[in-house]
């Protein structure tokens, strides 16, 4: 039998096949990517063996949890514990800490279906705390510099372009502004730490020292930025994209109208899909309505709705444009000529798209 593993690092960087033994609850709240949810109890039984560890003790927890997962039950899992590693020969189990569950599993897909199969020591607390960690080395010993501009300036479109860019918006699966949304939903959120933690770990494994990332705030929608990650992007240097108002509404246009409807169309069909599309169009904007005040949503709001009125009978976006510029142009705008006074002295570049992104391949040495 492979040992037993405490090599962290291999697990992430070569994406091992991983088994997690723990429950449903404690997979959803958060795991890692690619990770198999082959749990040894379900979400009542493990409630009924902690109650019972509780007010009873260990020894009478064990004895709970092997009446509970017996028979034909315990049948039936140990052979999808077996599928699992028959199919992933250089693969691993693992529970909440590496402890007892791990260690059933173990012991009866050798007992019972004659498989020597490792564990992680330490489980899922170890590998998570491992992710932590590199996270805040990285953030430590690493170069980065942020993409700065206005709303609709093209900064994603940048980061896209680099080799080594780290997309934070991609991890968040949002677009980072109040109409950010996406027809899919959000990662939870340690799961979008540990899905960056483990891009990190890849990118500086392969050499790479330095990183370009979009100026965010905390929040990317619902996904907060790892909090020594946010506070070190308040001191790091800033490139600023420029681009005129008519380009960044075509910009906008595109990304928030055109493709997030393509996106509710393909995810829920045509009908449907425009009608959520719809909706999050007039719930993003409903969103911001104490920051825009009273009169200035219902004239927005307005624009908005004949858009749509629009778009659903033949298709064509271009009212669209008369909401969008007046956003840019009333409320978006005026905050970012305030960020941009507030960090005049860590810009050091500024330029459109194309200006940018040669200052930042220079930057990193080609």
């Amino acid at each position: 039998m492979r040992d037993n593993c405490t090599d962290y690092r291999d697990l992430f960087l070569h994406d091992r096949p991983m088994m997690d033994t723990r429950a449903p609850v404690e997979f959803l709240k958060g795991a890692f990517p690619g990770v198999i949810n082959l749990p040894l109890m379900t979400d009542i039984e493990r409630q009924k063996v902690g109650t019972c560890y509780k007010q009873q003790g260990q020894q009478a927890a064990i004895e709970l949890g092997h009446q509970l997962v017996s028979g034909h039950t315990k049948n039936e899992r140990i052979e999808a514990w077996a599928a699992f590693a028959k199919a992933n020969p250089e693969g691993y189990l693992y529970c909440f800490r590496g402890g007892l569950r791990s260690q059933i599993v173990q012991q009866w897909l050798k007992s019972e279906a004659g498989i020597d199969y490792p564990r992680v020591v330490g489980g899922y607390k170890a590998m998570r705390t491992f992710l932590l960690q590199t996270t805040d080395e990285a953030v430590q010993a690493c170069d980065f510099v942020l993409v700065g501009g206005m709303t609709g300036t093209g900064k994603t479109e940048v980061i896209s372009q680099l080799s080594n860019s780290l997309d934070l918006e991609a991890h968040a699966n949002h677009r980072g502004s109040s109409f950010g949304k996406r027809a899919t939903g959000q990662p939870e959120q340690i799961d979008f730490e540990n899905a960056l933690a483990i891009d990190l770990l890849k990118r500086r494994a392969t050499g790479q020292q330095q990183f370009v990332l979009e100026d965010e705030s905390r929040l990317i929608g619902r996904c907060s930025l790892p909090l020594p990650l946010y506070q070190a992007m308040q001191h790091h240097p800033l490139v600023w994209l420029e681009d005129s108002v008519a380009n960044r509404v075509e910009r906008i246009l595109q990304a928030y109208v055109v493709e997030l409807c393509a996106e509710f169309v393909a995810a829920q069909g045509a009908e449907a899909g425009f009608t959520a599309f719809a909706a999050r169009l007039r719930e993003s904007l409903a969103n911001i309505t104490r920051r825009l005040g009273g009169e200035r949503y219902q004239r927005l709001a307005a624009i908005m709705e004949q858009a749509l009125q629009e778009q659903q009978v033949d298709g064509q976006v271009d009212t669209h444009r008369g909401w969008i510029e007046a956003l840019l142009v009333e409320y978006y705008d005026p905050m970012y000529v305030f960020q941009r006074e507030s960090k005049s002295v860590r810009i050091e570049f500024a330029g459109e798209q194309q200006a940018v992104v040669e200052y930042l391949r220079k930057r990193n040495g080609g």
